[in-house]
């Protein structure tokens, strides 16, 4: 027997990373939203005005699903390519984006910090373009699968500066508590 693996293993040692990978990433990034009360459901964020281009609450998070689901296989390919030179500055990148990407929900929707999570979706576009660099010097595919990301923190910084400039006071809106009283 050689000490080389076969195509088979490869493929399936890509497919068991893929099946730790690609949940993970899922549920940690449904974990930040709903313990940041992310959504339109907020109450603060609901009270905001919308810049025009805002798309609906079940498209975003349609659109992080299919993302986070694409950082997975992503991912997987990288952790895969066992032996791969750069591998670890990748996987080092990978993470810290990953993290900057997982502390946006609380900046934003818990703390109401909107101008400082304009700032923070720019260190996550940075973080997250080296990444793909860093992934296509060991597999060109997974870079690829990290474009859709790139392009949709472009529209979410857009979308984040525009609420920060129609929302000057965001930062210290708390709209009231509901109340069971009816006032008539």
């Amino acid at each position: 027997m050689s000490g080389i693996a076969s195509l088979s293993q490869l493929r399936m040692s890509f497919v068991r990373w893929a099946l730790f990978t690609v949940p993970s990433i899922l549920l940690l990034g449904i974990a930040s939203g709903r313990l940041a009360n992310s959504g339109e459901q907020n109450r603060w964020y609901a009270a905001l005005v919308q810049p025009d281009m805002t798309p609906p609450g079940w498209f975003i998070g349609a659109t992080w699903t299919v993302l986070y689901i694409l950082m997975g296989i992503s991912l997987a390919m990288i952790l895969n390519a066992r032996g791969a030179r750069g591998r670890g500055l990748a996987l080092s990148l990978f993470t810290l984006q990953l993290l900057a990407n997982l502390a946006w929900s609380p900046i934003f929707f818990a703390a109401h910090e909107m101008t400082f999570s304009v700032y923070w979706l720019g260190l996550i576009g940075v973080l997250a373009l080296a990444t793909t660099f860093a992934f296509g010097r060991i597999r060109s595919v997974a870079a690829w699968l990290l474009v859709p990301y790139l392009a949709w923190l472009c529209v979410a910084g857009s979308l984040n500066y525009q609420l920060d400039k129609l929302n000057p006071d965001a930062e210290i809106l708390a709209p009231g508590e509901f109340s069971t009283q009816i006032d008539m």
